[in-house]
């Protein structure tokens, strides 16, 4: 039975590359899932609904201060959409501009790293699709030069290993496109949540100061 390192050796420069790919691929997932927590994509949520709600009351000091602190995406944008509200300096309509600019800077964040993911998945099995062209050009050669003395089994055995590489670039990119998949939903979902609070916070709440 062929172990992986034979494998790495009979699939030739672009089975290296792919398998770099799929370090790559990892550590992205890893680092996407660390950013994700630490912006708050699964929680965060009921201390930004509570502030809201004490920024619905009249209390504008203790919505504020209740978000302060907090690192979350949703806590971030409603702080910065109730700072701008209660600027006496901002108009409503310069206030819903400077709320939407921040959102877009945090929406960026949130989307941070999903362009390396998204390339990925596009180039892996483009790489395979290579390995396997070159290694199927190269068994034809060993045909051609053999003439009719040609092993059937050595033209097999370079053929598999030829599809090796369409094998490994399908292997790196369907979980790639997996994981793609699921963090854009996530962003997509944060981004309705965002939004709705800015909506809260402009619509059915706050007192602007004078």
């Amino acid at each position: 039975m062929t172990d992986y390192s034979d494998l790495l050796t009979r699939g030739g420069p672009v089975i290296w590359a792919i398998a770099a790919l799929s370090v790559l691929t990892l550590a992205l997932i890893l680092w996407k899932l660390y950013r994700l927590s630490a912006l708050g994509a699964w929680s965060g949520g009921r201390v930004t609904a509570e502030a809201i709600g004490l920024w619905q009351q009249g209390d504008i000091a203790g919505a504020l201060a209740r978000l302060a602190p907090r690192g979350s995406v949703r806590a971030r944008l409603a702080h910065a959409a109730m700072t701008a509200h209660g600027d006496p300096a901002l108009t409503p309509e310069a206030a819903r501009e400077e709320t939407t600019r921040i959102a877009r800077a945090l929406l960026a964040e949130l989307r941070g790293g999903l362009r390396p993911l998204d390339l990925i998945v596009t180039i892996a099995p483009l790489l395979g699709l290579l390995g396997t062209v070159l290694g199927m050009i190269a068994a034809f050669q060993a045909l051609q030069e053999a003439g009719g003395q040609t092993d059937p089994a050595t033209l097999a055995g370079g053929i598999w290993e030829a599809l090796l590489t369409t094998a490994a670039g399908m292997a790196v990119a369907i979980p790639a496109a997996a994981a793609l998949t699921w963090f854009d939903s996530i962003a997509d979902r944060v981004q309705a949540e965002m939004e709705d609070d800015a909506t809260r916070i402009f619509t059915r709440g706050g007192v602007r100061r004078p």
